[in-house]
Order: C-alpha cells, then sequence, then structure tokens
C-alpha cells in the first residue's frame, strides 16, 4: 500500500450549530486536522448537493452556502473561504467516465455538509476543495461504486470526506434533546457500526434497506449514502475506524467514520 495514501472520512455532521460549539463532535474533528497526513487537496460529497445527476465544483473560488434556516446570525455571518481546484475537479470527470459528470463552475460551492466539518478540521481555509454531488435518482450500488473509481485520488494526496447521518430522520427528532434514543435509531446506528469492515460481494451496508430499522432511521437515503463513497474507496485491508459516535435527539447518528 502507498504509504503516503490519504484517509477517507465520514463525518455524521449533525446540526449546523455544531459550526459554533465546542463539543464532543467537533473537537473530533479537530483533531482528525490536527493528526492526519496534511492532503494538498479535499474531495468533499455532502447530503446537501443532492441532484438528478452527477456533478462537481470546478469554480476557483467556491462560495459559502448557508443552507438552512432559523439559526443565529453568527450562523449566516461565517465564511469558508477555501479555494477550489478546477484541475482536481477535471480529474474527478476524468475517474468517473463513463459517467457523465457536469463541471458546475457558478451554481452551486461549499454547502454546510462540507464547510460546517471542515471550518474544524481545517480552520484556515487554505486547502483546496472541490464537492460532488450525490445523485438522488441512482441506486445505493451505483454511489458505493464511484467510491471505487475515486479511491485512486488517495494515492494523489486527495483525501475523501464525505459527510452526513446515518441515522437522520428529522420528524421523529426530540427537540428538547431529552430522552434515550429510538430503539431503531440504536439498532441501525450498531448494524453500519458491525459491517464497517466487511469483505464479500453483496455488501451489507449497500443493501442497507433490507435492514428492520433502515426506513424509519433514513425516511430518505441523501444523509446516508455519502458514507458509501467513504466504504467503496477501501482497498479491503486498511484499518477502519470510528473516531466519534453518539445518537442526537433521538433520532441523528453522529456517527463518523476513518478509513486508513
Amino acid at each position: 500500500m502507498n504509504a503516503s495514501r490519504m484517509p477517507a472520512l465520514f463525518l455524521g455532521h449533525g446540526s449546523p450549530m455544531n459550526v459554533l460549539e465546542d463539543n464532543q463532535y467537533t473537537q473530533a474533528w479537530r483533531q482528525l486536522g490536527d493528526t492526519l497526513p496534511r492532503p494538498r487537496a479535499i474531495l468533499a460529497v455532502s447530503a446537501h448537493w443532492y441532484t438528478r445527476g452527477t456533478a462537481v465544483t470546478a469554480m476557483d473560488k467556491p462560495r459559502t452556502i448557508h443552507d438552512f434556516g432559523g439559526f443565529p446570525q453568527a450562523l449566516f455571518d461565517t465564511q469558508y473561504p477555501a479555494p477550489g481546484s478546477p484541475e482536481l475537479a477535471a480529474r474527478v470527470q476524468a475517474l468517473l467516465a463513463p459517467v457523465p459528470v457536469i463541471a458546475d463552475r457558478s451554481e452551486w460551492g461549499l454547502d454546510h455538509g462540507s464547510w460546517g466539518v471542515l471550518i474544524k478540521m481545517y480552520p484556515q481555509a487554505d486547502i483546496p476543495v472541490v464537492q460532488l454531488s450525490v445523485d438522488g435518482t441512482q441506486p445505493a450500488e451505483y454511489h458505493y461504486r464511484l467510491g471505487q473509481k475515486l479511491a485512486a485520488l488517495r494515492d494523489e494526496g486527495v483525501m475523501i470526506v464525505a459527510s452526513g447521518n446515518v441515522v437522520h430522520n428529522l420528524r421523529m427528532v426530540k427537540w428538547d434533546g431529552g430522552g434515550e434514543p429510538y430503539p431503531w435509531a440504536v439498532s441501525f446506528n450498531q448494524f453500519v457500526r458491525d459491517n464497517l469492515s466487511y469483505r464479500g460481494d453483496a455488501h451489507p451496508l449497500v443493501d442497507f434497506m433490507r435492514h428492520e430499522g433502515a426506513a424509519l432511521s433514513n425516511p430518505t437515503p441523501d444523509h446516508y449514502l455519502p458514507l458509501l463513497y467513504v466504504l467503496g474507496s477501501w482497498n479491503g485491508t486498511e484499518a477502519i475506524g470510528v473516531p466519534v459516535e453518539g445518537i442526537e435527539m433521538g433520532s441523528l447518528s453522529m456517527l463518523s467514520v476513518q478509513v486508513g
């Protein structure tokens, strides 16, 4: 294995308020930034760029997108002015061929699923970031296969940082923050944890909807699918770890996964 191979991360991002807060999750993200090898660039895969078709940001200066509402003004005032990388965007297009990947030079940027975690890892915003969209028209297997194709980037100094939540049911959230996690949330979260290093065909985390708790844990798959890009990039022998985990407000899993 390439000794300089970059790790791949899936970070459970949770509430946008994590940008302003200091807690066990943000501290874990900060520690990752402090201790992992420094990448020359980052490919971000966020649950919040959920599209028809696949796209990649290809502008020199991606804007900071505040894609949320009802939060303190300080959150909207926060910027993450990381440079883009048209060169990395072109490399992503080449790796994913023949899948057509749109080079987005004006519409998107970095949404809070990506900059909300990167601002803790790399607060100086001095590492180029390119964001890949999640094609909501495609099955889970498609996203896993794209992760396999993108694995080559890890040997080229590029860190893959995907973000979502493996349990994400806002309709069932306990907004007062109290009470125990729902049993189905605990069960599905453990199912994910138990199968991270699965070897073989028919990966259970690709066929995740077969789990009895999947429908409640993921009423829509947008926050789960980014995990599959990271699992797809695994070479089958690297260490897989969980830097931090927890279930907030009953139905939001903050599980983070590190490959390599």
